[in-house]
């Protein structure tokens, strides 16, 4: 009878473990009647019996339920063979805050959760800043020495958009499409999304209309759209909002897009704000058929941003891919800090998109330059012919945003070569020319209502190289040591030997103003995963 009893609490034991970690991935609790069938089932078993059941009970740590893109980082490219480069932009920044997240949990990241190119666009660079729309952004351009490999340079590619002042914003349809289901239960998921949404509430004004389409096993409107004037209506319907049922992801995003072209102002500011983990289990659940949802929708004027919560169960991949379809930017919130950030301080990136379909395209001069690798952006490559295709979508910028890439490239006569050369390739002259052009760079990009591309053509040449690391400015270091990072993450393999104690070193010296704490945060977090390395 002791042994039984015994037996019994450690079954109890055992299934707040379980329930803890199934809370972990999914945040939905078992309900009281599966509780008590298990433990009807457990109490009639033996010691022994009961011993092998704990020893079967552990469970795959919370990230092997994540869905993340599977990808590779680009290959370094023979500029005899392969001398242009082409690839859309990118101003998502949700794959930082995500890695983030793990990092302060005590969990090195998987290598394919880091997209180098979202750590960049994370922070905000001292790019020049245009007075007019016309362009809608400046570019900039800087090139020295890698910090991780003296013969190779590194080049530094700067955007920076034009940056309104907040209350000269056109009026906003705002539609927030939000996920009630039972994978979104908690503080951390749909607590923290409430609180983050009446952040961006404050941000609005009288022009200004929310709605709100909730979904879980079926979609509905919630709030028609209202004058973002009526807070205490908004905030309302948001603290009415409780999580339960399975996520009809689908039927969600139909809803929105048909109650923001309701409520459609021309020439105005008309967005989804989606905010959800990703799990999408019912109705239209394959990741291509969502997709082509968005998809059907970008040339309606309406945008999509996606906004990451949750962890465990949460779907990096869909949520990045589907801000990309719908003309949007993605970002994971895993903290207020983080949803200030992204719905207060970068409010007008966020809402306002200045220029649509922006392409990059780098020739290399095959008379200076031997070798090039783009760090990051693997998910936004384009063919060459795709930079002159108006009908080719690409990534979008919002107003005041910065945008940054990163090459490493090795020049003509390197001892740092990695490619053999061509025994029956095109020979390359050995003298150099003077103050010839190491490349040169052309963007496309869209006025937001237009259809043509307008194209920017800009020779970079080498007397713009600076030899000393230490002269670069602070922001080409800083970038560097993020990227830096990033490589280390995903494996070394590009990173030349570079540590996580180089990285804060050259960071360190890097901070420039920092007015927001974020750079001295990204120093804090290497530290961090450097510690748990070396355990």
């Amino acid at each position: 009878m002791l042994l039984k009893k015994y037996t019994y609490i450690y079954a109890l034991i055992l299934l707040s473990s379980v329930s803890c970690h199934r809370d972990v991935v999914s945040q939905q609790p078992m309900s009281v009647v599966s509780d008590k069938i298990h433990v009807q089932r457990i109490e009639g078993m033996s010691a022994k019996s009961m011993m092998q059941v704990s020893m079967s009970a552990s469970m795959p740590a919370p990230q092997a339920y994540e869905k993340r893109e599977q990808m590779m980082s680009h290959p370094i490219q023979q500029v005899a063979t392969q001398p242009v480069s082409t690839f859309s932009i990118d101003v998502d920044t949700g794959a930082y805050s995500n890695i983030r997240r793990w990092i302060q949990r005590g969990i090195v990241p998987q290598p394919n959760e880091v997209r180098i190119e979202e750590m960049l666009n994370y922070f905000d660079y001292d790019y020049p800043i245009p007075d007019t729309l016309n362009p809608p952004f400046s570019v900039k351009t800087e090139m020295s020495l890698a910090p991780w490999n003296n013969e190779h340079y590194l080049l530094q590619i700067g955007i920076q958009g034009y940056k309104p002042v907040q209350t000269n914003l056109p009026p906003a349809n705002l539609v927030f499409l939000l996920d009630v289901s039972g994978s979104m239960a908690g503080p951390q998921r749909l607590g923290l999304l409430k609180i983050s949404l009446k952040m961006l509430l404050k941000q609005l004004g009288k022009k200004d209309t929310v709605s709100i389409v909730v979904y879980a096993g079926a979609a509905g409107v919630v709030l028609e759209p209202t004058p973002a004037t009526n807070r205490t209506k908004i905030i309302r319907a948001l603290d009415a909002l409780s999580a339960g049922g399975s996520t009809n992801g689908g039927e969600g995003i139909h809803l929105a897009y048909q109650l923001a072209k309701q409520a459609f102002i021309p020439h105005g500011i008309n967005r989804v704000i989606m905010a959800s983990d990703g799990d999408v289990n019912v109705g239209t659940t394959d990741f291509n058929a969502l997709l082509a949802l968005v998809k059907k929708q970008r040339d309606s004027g309406i945008a999509l941003t996606t906004l990451g919560f949750g962890m465990g169960n949460y779907n990096d991949h869909l949520m990045e891919q589907l801000a990309d379809a719908g003309n949007g930017q993605h970002a994971y919130i895993d903290n207020l800090n983080e949803a200030r950030k992204v719905l207060v301080d970068e409010v007008t990136a966020t809402l306002l998109m200045i220029a649509k379909d922006v392409k990059i395209q780098v020739e290399f001069n095959p008379e200076q330059v031997a070798e090039y690798r783009l760090i990051g952006y693997e998910n936004r490559m384009l063919q060459r012919e795709d930079f002159n295709n108006d009908r080719v979508d690409a990534g979008d910028i919002g107003a005041g945003h910065t945008v940054t890439a990163l090459y490493e490239i090795s020049l003509v006569g390197s001892k740092g070569l990695n490619i053999d050369p061509l025994r029956y390739g095109k020979s390359i002259s050995k003298k150099p020319m003077k103050e010839t052009e190491v490349a040169f760079l052309r963007l496309r990009y869209k006025q937001p209502e237009a259809d043509e591309s307008q194209l920017i053509e800009i020779p970079v040449p080498k007397k713009s190289m600076i030899q000393d690391v230490s002269k670069t400015s602070d922001d080409f270091r800083f970038s560097a040591a993020v990227a830096a990072f990033g490589e280390i993450l995903r494996g070394g393999k590009y990173s030349e030997g570079y540590d996580y104690g180089d990285v804060i070193r050259l960071a360190t010296g890097a901070k420039g103003r920092d007015e927001f704490g974020y750079r001295n945060d990204f120093i804090s977090l290497v530290r961090t995963t450097e510690a748990l390395e070396d355990k």
